[in-house]
């Protein structure tokens, strides 16, 4: 976490990835991100994955340094609290971030009507408004059918929801745009941005739209093998599998030097006139250049090859499970400064990681974990709705506001 973003003030209202990912990130460098959910907690406080005591590692993982109000949102008081919460002054607030827009409430006509230069910024599924998730418009947009084993017919579908990720973090992106707007011109702004079109956007970025419109062929499945280049998976002698990268001509004359197989692949350049030295000829023929890596790795253990390989400064990595990781790689461990352990209550101790930016103006500070359901409701309603003490002693009494403290008091 860093303080780029001190002072400024995002209610945010979310569920799923591309939303509560974009709130923390905003709070991760330094905005003050308060999250308002149901007392019974929102769509998402109880996802997979969980802890051992059963709390939701996924509420833990994506409301990392928020603050929480929990709020009977069918009362017309806790429906008036959230209100006067979204539209507060301050010329560094009045900015909300949803993906759980409610007409005649928490909408742009309405809210904008209390604060004239509130910025909201809204993700809808699709451009017609009906819903969507990573798991349906990787589908829709043909991705599961380029994804999986060579020669396979089955579509395979990403376990990283790369579009609400992206997602996510445009909403960050287009929120301080719209508040830069606002600093130079006085005025708030209706943000919508759609999870299918960031996605379609996306491949219409990485060419894939103009290679099927004018291309006659789909694109087709390849494994592990980097498309448009060289890249490939290869089983060792010891059971472990590498990833090898030759994407760039550098790394590509580094694979052949550290394998010693330069003779080998001039040969076969010679017998197929071909010139490996470009990548895209290097995807054409990378069966051809497979056939003659493999031998070599089925011979090897990682350890016969790994400082050599790091020593010629290749592109290369072991497959490991995210257990196998964190208990080899270094960079999955306090030995990073990105990351820090955190004891979540009700769930346990873990690797928490801040914001991955370091600004050179700006200290990082140490990660944050997240709040329990309702844990700044108090301070939330004396510190920014000004409430007093009786007022905020009569909310929840009357059960309109909830807090994990509050009886304890």
């Amino acid at each position: 976490m860093n303080n780029i973003l001190s002072g400024l003030r995002v209610i945010e209202s979310s569920a799923f990835v591309a939303v509560p990912m974009a709130g923390m990130t905003l709070s991760q460098m330094g905005a003050e991100v308060i999250r308002f959910d149901r007392l019974e907690g929102g769509l998402d406080a109880r996802r997979m994955p969980y802890s051992p005591s059963g709390s939701s590692l996924f509420w833990s993982g994506m409301n990392k340094g928020k603050k929480s109000i929990a709020v009977d949102m069918k009362n017309p008081e806790g429906k008036d609290l959230i209100t006067n919460l979204i539209t507060a002054p301050g010329k560094d607030a009045g900015l909300f971030l949803t993906n759980l827009k409610v007409k005649g409430w928490l909408d742009y006509e309405t809210l904008s009507e209390l604060r004239s230069d509130i910025i909201i910024v809204t993700l809808k599924g699709d451009r017609q408004g009906r819903p969507q998730v990573d798991y349906t418009v990787n589908p829709a947009l043909g991705i599961p059918e380029i994804t999986g084993h060579e020669g396979s017919t089955e579509p395979v579908a990403n376990a990283i929801p790369a579009w609400d990720m992206i997602a996510g973090n445009m909403c960050v992106s287009s929120l301080l745009a719209a508040e830069r707007y606002r600093l130079r011109h006085g005025v708030g702004q209706d943000v919508e941005i759609a999870l299918k079109d960031v996605a379609a956007a996306a491949i219409g970025h990485l060419g894939m739209i103009a290679d099927s419109t004018l291309n006659s062929d789909d694109r087709s499945k390849a494994g592990n093998a980097l498309y448009g280049a060289y890249g490939k998976d290869f089983l060792c002698a010891d059971g472990n599998r590498v990833m090898i990268i030759g994407l760039t001509s550098r790394q590509w004359s580094g694979i052949l030097k550290a394998t010693d197989t330069t003779e080998q692949f001039k040969n076969l350049e010679n017998e197929k006139n071909i010139n490996l030295n470009h990548e895209a000829i290097r995807w054409k023929w990378r069966h051809e250049i497979t056939a003659i890596l493999e031998p070599w790795f089925k011979t090897r253990a990682v350890e016969d090859f790994a400082r050599d390989f790091d020593n010629t400064g290749l592109t290369w990595s072991v497959f490991r499970s995210v257990k196998e990781a964190l208990e080899f790689d270094p960079d999955l461990s306090e030995d990073n400064p990105l990351f820090k352990k955190i004891k979540q209550p009700e769930a346990g101790e873990f690797l928490v990681p801040r914001h991955p930016a370091n600004f050179s103006k700006v200290d990082n500070t140490e990660a944050k974990g997240a709040p329990a359901l309702g844990e700044h409701t108090e301070e939330i309603l004396g510190d920014i709705l000004h409430l007093s003490d009786i007022e905020i002693s009569n909310l929840f009494d009357k059960g309109v506001v909830a807090s994990p403290t509050y009886n304890k008091n």
